[in-house]
């Protein structure tokens, strides 16, 4: 049984398939792109954290006395 013209869907429209393979062209031809980019090493910038970033901040208050206390850290004091 055919289809008359009049009632045939759209044949412009992208259908499922041809979507799937625009796109694994599309990314074959990205990844293609950046592949012919030269890759140049650049200078390693070390990070300076500064004083107020490497100042102890380690506190021994009640609550973590309390948590030590409680889970037998105790016995591992010297």
């Amino acid at each position: 049984m055919r289809q008359d013209d009049d009632t045939r869907k759209d044949d412009t429209r992208l259908g499922r398939r041809q979507f799937f393979r625009a796109l694994g062209g599309g990314t074959a031809a990205a990844a293609a792109a950046v592949a012919s980019v030269p890759l140049t090493p650049t200078e390693a910038q070390a990070y300076d954290p500064g004083n107020a970033e490497t100042r102890s901040r380690y506190r021994e208050t009640d609550h973590v006395k309390a948590f030590y206390r409680t889970n037998g850290y105790e016995t591992l004091k010297k």
